[in-house]
């Protein structure tokens, strides 16, 4: 069946019959109105797909600045509706004005019958196209939105925390790069989101590339994107993380995986903007808002030539450091609450709740694995809980005593103690190793290459 539906608007009745009789069998329904100031009504109830506006309408005025004025308005009204002008042979002038009005095309008077239909047929495709773009918009943006929904609150009251979220709010507004560290567990991830979600770019996407979760080998085509035949398994294109970004936020996890090469890499796409995909020589535009996250110590890195310094100071615009959950007091309360809502909802128990003994367990312990762990706890405690109640012993881990810990060594220190202990106990089984401590293997396996384990 024929598919389109034409308004044509003339005010010589002759020129709405031939135009009505020549594009009946072409289009699906077509309506003709000899003023213009009744097209308003077909033109609100949105089920117009192209109009043929003449260029005169009064009596012995062939100026053309009727037809311009009801364009205009047509434009205010929908600009991406299509409309083609229909002209003396004096008027050509006008008629190339009104192109640079809005009008997708002209005819002219008297038309040639094939002219005419290749002419509208081109015009409906067009409002076919437009419609789909904006389609595909729509469902873009509705994509993003919901890509962006689900966001965990930052929760907390703890001076640290309150510190954390000024500082927080005054960085997000800017483009500036943001490196955040902190222990694993502590969200890191969570503040990069919180960053985009106040920035101006919360409309769009912001994509979340975990280094330590990606094998060395594909860092460059996770990154980059690669083209068809770029290596042995690339059969088709594909874009990478950083044009996916495009307009939004790219948060690098565990940044200080990042290989020599491919640290000036990145450098080169921060300085210039562009990325090379590859298996390409053609390079691409990007406009993004880099967010990187590492629990490790990178000027370290740099003194043992495993970091550039200049990449550093590139990512490194605003620092952001993220307390470990044992510092944060009250707010370990806080989230056990949190999370205690939300596994009651998930598994279908209601009204559980933690009595003070068990809050002063959870106060007293000092979450090495920070808010993932605890989260993980209060999880399980959920699951197998029979009452009502959240007791002491749902929860399965002995609270470390402060004095035990010996007060003279430094993080690295007793990083070290705790991944080879874990090692022992899980008899160098680095997956379970891994597991265990919260960590990814690839950044186990770092861990131990760094400490000599």
């Amino acid at each position: 069946m024929p598919k389109g539906k034409i308004l044509i608007v003339d005010d010589n009745k002759s020129v709405l019959s031939a135009l009505e009789l020549l594009l009946f069998p072409a289009f699906g329904e077509i309506r003709t109105v000899s003023t213009p100031n009744r097209m308003q009504g077909y033109l609100e109830e949105g089920d117009v797909d192209l109009v043929v506006l003449d260029m005169n309408f009064s009596a012995g005025v062939n100026t053309g600045n009727e037809g311009l004025y009801w364009l205009k308005k047509i434009m205010e009204f929908d600009p991406e509706l299509p409309v083609v002008m229909i002209t003396a042979y004096g008027d050509v002038e006008l008629a190339v004005k009104a192109l640079k009005e809005g009008a997708t095309d002209f005819v002219l008077k008297p038309w040639d019958n094939q002219k005419m239909l290749a002419t509208l047929k081109s015009a409906y495709q067009l409002r076919q196209s437009r419609l789909e773009v904006s389609r595909l918009k729509q469902k873009e943006r509705a994509l993003k939105k919901e890509i962006n929904r689900d966001f965990q609150p930052m929760i907390g009251t703890s001076h640290s925390m309150m510190q954390m979220q000024k500082m927080i709010a005054k960085v997000a507004k800017t483009e500036a790069n943001v490196l955040i560290t902190g222990e694993n567990g502590t969200g890191k991830e969570l503040v990069a989101r919180e960053i985009h979600r106040l920035s101006g770019r919360k409309e769009e996407v912001m994509v979340s590339v975990d280094m330590g979760a990606v094998s060395e080998t594909l860092f460059e085509s996770e990154l980059f994107g690669h083209v068809k035949g770029a290596y042995t398994d690339a059969r088709e294109d594909r874009i990478g993380k950083i044009e996916t970004a495009h307009n939004g936020t790219l948060f690098l996890d565990e940044i200080g995986n990042f290989t020599l090469s491919l640290q000036a890499k990145m450098l080169t796409v921060l300085q210039n903007r562009q990325i090379i995909p590859l298996g390409s020589n053609l390079p691409v535009d990007v406009n993004i808002r880099l967010i990187c996250a590492t629990n490790r110590d990178l000027s370290h890195m740099i003194d043992e030539g495993t970091f550039r310094e200049d990449l550093l100071y590139r990512i490194n615009t605003i620092h952001i450091e993220v307390p470990p959950l044992r510092e944060r007091g009250k707010d370990i309360i806080l989230l056990s609450e949190f999370f205690l809502k939300r596994y009651s909802d998930k598994y279908g128990k209601e009204n559980l709740r933690i009595n003070s003994q068990t809050q002063e367990k959870l106060l007293n312990y000092r979450w090495p694995g920070n808010v993932r762990e605890l989260q993980h706890a209060i999880e399980k405690a959920v699951i197998l809980s029979d009452g009502n109640v959240l007791k002491p012993e749902s929860f399965f881990f002995k609270p470390i005593i402060a004095s035990s810990i010996d007060q003279n060594l430094t993080v690295e220190e007793m990083e070290k103690r705790m991944i080879s202990g874990v090692m022992k106990k899980a008899n160098g089984n680095m997956s379970i190793a891994a597991q265990r401590l919260g960590f990814s293997r690839q950044t186990l396996y770092n861990k131990i290459k760094k400490y000599g384990i």
